[in-house]
């Protein structure tokens, strides 16, 4: 499973991570019903397809982009460790595929340790070593696509570059 990534440059890479911080940030904001149901990541943008049955304003929008920015902005760590796929799952590791992956996996954790950390998710795709790298987040639309699933696309900035 590649997260759905097309290529592993330097813009995906940091779109990689962000889809990461964007999904613990929604289920922080909205709760734990929210799950992957799908993402698109090109040089552009990053594509979040997630599973919300509920109507989302655009005040929690707004705290969701909040949050990921200042999970951006405390430059956490990125770690990656291999275990096994039953393992990473007690370990509070969300994954959303489970018919797809093997029965070891990487396990990519975001935040200040293994037990202290703001995102923790089995994943094959690139990540970048500390969240500081993105620069900033901006959701730039937000649809329902379905009955209960909703879409998110949203960019990354370098600080240079963000106005």
């Amino acid at each position: 499973f590649s997260g759905g990534l097309i290529d592993h440059s330097e813009e995906t890479t940091k779109l990689h991570t962000a889809t990461h911080l964007l999904q613990a940030a929604l289920r922080k904001i909205l709760g734990p019903e929210v799950g992957q149901a799908g993402s698109n990541i090109t040089v552009e943008r990053l594509r979040f397809d997630f599973n919300y049955s509920g109507k989302i304003d655009k005040e929690q929008f707004e705290k969701v982009e909040k949050l990921v920015n200042e999970k951006i902005k405390e430059n956490l760590a990125v770690q990656m460790k291999i275990t096994g796929y039953k393992e990473a799952l007690k370990e509070g590791a969300l994954g959303f595929f489970g018919h797809k992956y093997p029965e070891k996996v990487k396990v990519y954790t975001i935040g200040i340790n293994e037990n202290d950390f703001f995102s923790k998710e089995i994943c094959g795709g690139p990540h970048v070593d500390f969240t500081g790298k993105l620069g900033s987040f901006k959701i730039i639309k937000a649809e329902k696509i379905a009955a209960s699933v909703q879409r998110i696309y949203a960019v990354v900035a370098d600080k240079k570059t963000s106005a």
